[in-house]
């Protein structure tokens, strides 16, 4: 019986509706880095790993250190995450390990909307590690795999689903595509909701990519007592 409410609690955060949520949190923790923040992707390390590279050879280390700093607390979210697993996976307990990574995402992008704005460098820092945490704990959607802070694997394997359908012509190959492309769009429609509550909220814009992941909490917790 506790093995198996381990699965329904891993199930439910497997759902369409949990996707959702913090697939739309994603893409705002971005757009509000970028546009907030001091033009830092809190998700999009690899543009940061560009940008730091760039400044280290142009000599500028100020500038270079405003993309290390989130770089570094990625990292740290990413192990985080990987302790906070390995730690509380246990069965028999009363909340799912995916749960309490999903409630300390939530302090933190609850903190980050304290900062003020002459400190770019504790937001960013606080942000990308609430970021990790996210993409580390939540890699599936109804068994596929994807990523709810970033789109370059969703749009390879998107691209890749499509391609298979071209040949098979098999329905579970075309709702592979069509999952990845939602995905896709629901992350750029939380890109764009925060490019335009940012002009609004400001700062406590990033309050909004807390809600969500407290909808997406409750959601995880309903669906797991119903099972």
């Amino acid at each position: 019986m506790q093995g198996n409410q381990g699965n329904k609690a891993a199930q439910a955060s497997e759902s369409l509706l949990v996707m959702t949520l913090i697939t739309l949190s994603g893409g705002l923790q971005d757009a509000y880095s970028f546009m907030l923040r001091g033009g830092v992707f809190a998700n999009a390390q690899t543009g940061n790993i560009v940008l730091l590279s760039e400044s280290l050879f142009s000599g500028n280390a100020g500038r270079a250190l405003s993309y290390l700093v989130p770089i570094a607390a990625f990292a740290a979210g990413s192990f985080a995450a990987a302790e906070i697993r390995h730690r509380f996976s246990a069965s028999g307990r009363r909340i799912h390990w995916r749960q309490l990574v999903v409630a300390a995402e939530i302090a933190l992008l609850l903190a980050v909307g304290f900062i003020p704005e002459g400190f770019p460098f504790a937001a960013n820092a606080l942000v990308s590690f609430a970021c990790a945490l996210q993409v580390e704990t939540f890699r599936k959607v109804r068994g596929l795999s994807y990523a709810s802070t970033m789109c370059i694997g969703n749009l390879r394997s998107c691209m890749e689903s499509l391609s298979a359908y071209s040949h098979s012509r098999s329905g579970q190959d075309m709702s592979k595509t069509l999952c990845y492309a939602a995905v896709i769009a629901i992350f750029a429609l939380g890109a764009g909701i925060g490019s335009l509550l940012s002009a609004h909220l400001g700062l406590r814009t990033i309050w909004i990519s807390a809600l969500l992941l407290a909808a997406a909490f409750s959601a995880m917790l309903r669906r797991s007592k119903e099972e």
